[in-house]
């Protein structure tokens, strides 16, 4: 068995015993509001579903777009654009037309078996959906669950995964909480040391901090900005301007996920993504041979996303994390 699998079976039970004890008390977190407003509809072109909250349009998700699954546009609680519209859409002024691979938020990763998922130019691997499903809960929860089969270059199916996205409102917020269960349906499945992943969004133009305009990346740990690249952490908020007022979005890392808590590929120029597998890229040191998946066996990632007005609150970020992390995994099915 691979040796960081290894240590990460041997310290799960740490980990679940002192996640939550390791934060602070601090203010209540979020729960989902009942709304009776919040709404999916099908889209057909492009195939998917959109959500709405009446009649305002919160999130789309998107089957397939240049090879893999994405969720687009991502709005804020009060509207903002949170995701950069390149390439999905045409470029806006503030956007760099660089990375055409990062598109809005998805989930994948740049070494799986030895093929590239990450990148979506031509002979990289595709991730294709086989069918989905999206419902209301009874408290005004939008729920899509997907089906999809990862699909190297040669057309020959790697593995699987179900995934489940739902979106909700709480305390003024919008929440997103993205799970996802890889299948080892065709064998063993590696996942490469690599920083080419895995959960990614790809923040406004306006909000990188390479633009100058108040961006700024803040870690669970402290680190802000460059700093925080590579660095593991329970959470990660990158917060800046959109539309002249300061938004932001907090990723948090459930505690039960592999690499818990994981390392950041997150850039100054706009990509926020959680990365539990790659690890030399990140340290300097030599590489690890990734993290194998036996056959026949599974592997579950979930992440809370919450897009929120103003700054980062630190209270509330950590509160989040304690809520988040005190929750069971979510079931994707």
């Amino acid at each position: 068995m691979n040796r960081c699998f290894s240590n990460f079976l041997a310290c799960l039970s740490f980990f679940s015993a002192t996640a939550v004890l390791s934060l602070p008390a601090a203010a209540e977190a979020p729960k989902p509001q009942k709304s009776e407003t919040m709404q999916i509809k099908a889209s057909a072109d492009p195939e998917g579903w959109m959500i709405y909250d009446g009649d305002t349009l919160v999130a789309g998700y998107r089957v397939e777009s240049n090879g893999k699954p994405i969720v687009y546009p991502v709005m804020g609680p009060s509207g903002q654009e949170m995701v950069r519209r390149f390439p999905i859409d045409d470029a806006m002024e503030t956007e760099k037309k660089d990375h055409q691979h990062h598109r809005s938020m998805w989930l994948t990763h740049g070494e799986v078996n030895g093929f590239d998922f990450w990148a979506d130019e031509k002979n990289e691997g595709d991730t294709v959906h086989r069918k989905g499903t999206a419902t209301m809960t009874p408290d005004g929860v939008a729920v899509i669950v997907t089906e999809n089969d990862w699909i190297s270059p040669e057309g020959k199916r790697v593995m699987s995964d179900t995934r489940r996205v739902a979106f909700f409102k709480a305390d003024g917020r919008r929440l997103i909480d993205y799970s996802i269960v890889f299948r080892a349906t065709d064998g063993d499945v590696n996942f490469g040391d690599t920083k080419e992943g895995t959960f990614g969004i790809r923040v406004a133009g306006t909000m990188k901090v390479d633009a100058k305009l108040g961006g700024v990346i803040t870690s669970a740990n402290g680190l802000h900005d460059a700093e925080a690249w590579g660095k593991k952490a329970a959470w990660v908020d990158y917060s800046g301007p959109v539309n002249g007022k300061t938004a932001g979005v907090t990723i948090h890392d459930h505690p039960r996920n592999y690499g818990f808590p994981c390392a950041w590929h997150v850039r100054t120029y706009g990509l926020f993504a959680a990365n539990p597998f790659g690890v030399s890229h990140f340290t300097g040191g030599p590489h690890t041979g990734g993290v194998d998946l036996k056959a026949g066996d599974e592997m579950q990632l979930s992440y809370r996303v919450v897009l929120h007005d103003g700054g980062l609150d630190l209270e509330t970020a950590k509160a989040d994390q304690e809520k988040f992390a005190s929750e069971p995994v979510p079931s994707v099915q």
